[in-house]
């Protein structure tokens, strides 16, 4: 039984509450559906960029052996190593229904090394290739950054919307059923009471 006092006024305060539960339990739905869209956005762009890097990570590979096999493993050691020229990253960020989102992407030249003792196009070619690994790398760092935020947020808003659907407008339910209940007898006893006077 509710310890709250069966009044009309009563009644009327909780029927408004719960009209705001069912508007904040509204609201969480729409966000969660919003938040699902967007993880379903980004996750599409990160497997498509996926498969663009897992291709230049075969590039990469095979650019590798090639140089291995030209120049022996100790020749790639002592190899001048790239110098990244003007690497920069050029962030920009987003907000989606206060999740914080951002693009990213690293923009790098190769600078100027050290004069290889024996150089090779292979060894220059692989080293392109790694650069464009290296580039793919930071926009697919970002777009997991997303997800997992995008995740996050979408977590809490299921917890909070099925808290207000499973737990607090069947309870306040409960309880303005109750207090009718309640209002419904008292009324029959008065009925009753002027009767019999």
């Amino acid at each position: 039984m509710s310890e709250i006092t069966p009044t009309r006024a009563a009644v009327l305060e909780l029927q408004d509450e719960r009209r705001a539960m069912h508007e904040g339990y509204e609201f969480l739905d729409e966000k969660r559906l919003l938040l699902a869209a967007e993880m379903l956005r980004e996750l599409k762009r990160y497997e498509s960029l996926w498969a663009e890097f897992q291709k230049s990570l075969q590039d990469a590979t095979n650019a590798l052996r090639e140089t291995v096999s030209r120049h022996g493993f100790e020749g790639v050691q002592i190899y001048p190593a790239a110098r990244l020229a003007d690497a920069a990253f050029e962030i920009e960020p987003q907000s989606l229904l206060g999740v914080r989102l951002q693009q990213a992407k690293l923009r790098a030249s190769l600078g100027a090394t050290p004069e290889a003792i024996n150089p090779s196009p292979e060894a220059e070619h692989c080293r392109r290739v790694f650069l464009v690994v290296i580039e793919q790398s930071a926009t697919l760092a970002a777009i997991g950054g997303n997800l997992e935020r995008l995740r996050h947020e979408y977590r809490r808003t299921e917890r909070r919307a099925r808290a207000l659907e499973d737990v607090l407008l069947p309870e306040i339910t409960g309880t303005i059923h109750d207090l009718e209940s309640r209002l419904e007898e008292v009324d029959q006893e008065e009925a009753i009471r002027v009767r019999q006077a």
